[in-house]
């Protein structure tokens, strides 16, 4: 079967292949009733544009790259939707990559990208190095932070107030009646875990408490099977009466191995996490936790990254900062 050129297609809408290109690329510059006669035609000839010459004689691609450090976690499974909704509307497609918290893999993903010539990428970074950004946008390739503050104000950025999630999942164990509290943690290289520990230790000084009796524990991983690994650690060593995980795939992870270990969830301790993802509501013992707006995150960031994309001489930087908001359920209570 022939592939359907634009021509054909223009032939067949009885218009121009240069109308034919504005359809593709700037819709908004044709009439409505001349775009409609346009896309029927394309729909009726099956017309697929060819993506690698547009990409050649534009520049650029309509293709947006989504970098995260962990696609296993439920929390970046749903920015990626609001990032892929966003995108789809607006006629973009999206590239993911996950750098598995290695700025080396980030590296090689972030070289990926550019060698696809997208126009932006929403990025999550494992790490603290502005340099490997600027590297992109002096490509020309616009760049969004995602889930992490901007320190600049020529870059855009949607974050979530970590220290402030932190201080009110401890301030809330402390107000059930607990005093010796444990953080469990991921890496302490990534900014959110850092961030959350001390807007705990904020809470344990409010409360009239020693930030440094916070005992930290660090896991290699924020996955269920780390933080069952700590938990037995926690055991082992005297359990405090109250935990509070980094994110809710550590707590989950925590809860497992103490109702396991006949400790009782939220008699002998009480549990918090972080993200309120689906599974928490779910569990054995319904999870609390710090919910954080995750699908308006990849939404906005998406809109902010297009519209600088789209609009460059218009685009205002903006930094927007969630606050998390706690969700009590059953192991607090």
């Amino acid at each position: 079967m022939a592939l359907v050129s634009i021509k054909d297609v223009a032939a067949h809408a009885g218009v121009s292949p240069g109308t034919v290109s504005n359809v593709l690329n700037r819709p908004g510059k044709v009439a409505p009733a001349t775009r409609e006669r346009v896309e029927a035609a394309i729909s009726e000839l099956g017309f697929v544009r060819h993506g690698s010459a547009s990409t050649l004689r534009a520049g650029h691609s309509r293709t947006i790259g989504l970098s995260v450090i962990d696609i296993g976690n439920p929390f970046f499974t749903e920015v990626a939707a609001g990032v892929e909704d966003v995108a789809s509307e607006l006629g973009y497609a999206v590239i993911l990559g996950n750098s598995a918290g290695s700025q080396d893999k980030e590296d090689r993903n972030l070289r990926v990208l550019a060698e696809h010539r997208v126009r932006g990428v929403l990025i999550t970074p494992s790490g603290e190095d502005p340099g490997r950004l600027d590297r992109l946008r002096e490509r020309g390739i616009s760049v969004v932070l995602v889930d992490h503050p901007a320190h600049r104000p020529d870059q855009c950025a949607v974050a979530v107030d970590d220290v402030a999630g932190g201080r009110a999942a401890v301030t809330h164990l402390l107000a059930k009646g607990a005093r010796s509290v444990a953080y469990v943690t991921g890496p302490l290289t990534i900014r959110q875990c850092v961030e959350r520990r001390e807007g705990a230790k904020a809470a344990m000084r409010t409360a009239g408490l020693d930030p440094d009796d916070l005992k930290v524990a660090e896991a290699g991983t924020m996955t269920a099977r780390a933080g069952e690994k700590v938990a037995a650690e926690l055991i082992a060593g005297g359990l405090p009466e109250a935990v509070f995980c980094a994110n809710d795939l550590l707590a989950l992870g925590v809860l497992r191995a103490l109702l396991r270990a006949g400790v009782r969830v939220p008699e002998d301790v009480a549990l918090i996490g972080y993200d309120d993802i689906d599974f928490a509501a779910a569990s054995t013992v319904s999870l609390s936790s710090m919910r954080q707006p995750t699908y308006q995150l990849g939404r906005i960031a998406t809109e902010l990254l297009l519209d600088e994309c789209d609009n460059p001489d218009t685009h205002a930087h903006q930094h927007i900062m969630f606050q998390p908001e706690l969700v009590a359920r059953e192991s607090t209570q």
